[in-house]
């Protein structure tokens, strides 16, 4: 039934709207999904302990002179790490804390960064502010200690 004020093309236009505002809802809903199903898949098919080694407080560390290749590990962040640390390491709000201003990281060596990022951060652990795993090495299991020594010299690298 059209009215005086309409036409054959706003009913056509509506239709339009409505489609793409159910596209845009489902794409923000898979996103928010994603956001809080991957990071915790990794975690359950290895629960994951504290290294004992790491201070439950950052602590001042001396000055680091990292052994990886930065580069390379610049490499390795983009493909595991940026996903919830952001592809420049400043974080992505409620997923990955700002590496690039991180005290936590300015307060570790790079032996316990290491350790702490094979063993990553569950969300049990009081210290996680997130409420998001970290899995261990991010999620991917094939970043051997050459990888994490040079993801880790990538961290020096753009820590300010």
């Amino acid at each position: 039934m059209m009215t005086d004020n309409s036409s054959p093309h706003d009913s056509g236009n509506l239709y339009i709207a409505s489609i793409l505002g159910i596209l845009l809802m489902v794409v923000a809903a898979a996103v928010v999904w994603v956001a809080q199903v991957r990071p915790s898949v990794a975690v359950e098919a290895a629960p994951v302990e504290q290294p004992a080694s790491a201070p439950a407080q950052p602590e001042s560390a001396p000055a680091q002179t990292s052994t990886g290749d930065p580069a390379a590990g610049q490499a390795k962040f983009a493909q595991t790490c940026s996903a919830c640390h952001g592809p420049t390491g400043e974080g992505i709000p409620n997923l990955g804390k700002n590496l690039v201003t991180s005290e936590f990281v300015a307060g570790q060596t790079d032996e316990q960064l290491l350790a702490f990022i094979k063993v990553g951060r569950p969300t049990s652990d009081p210290l996680n502010t997130t409420g998001i795993d970290m899995p261990p090495k991010g999620g991917n299991p094939a970043l051997n200690d050459t990888d994490l020594e040079n993801i880790v010299a990538y961290m020096r690298s753009i820590h300010k």
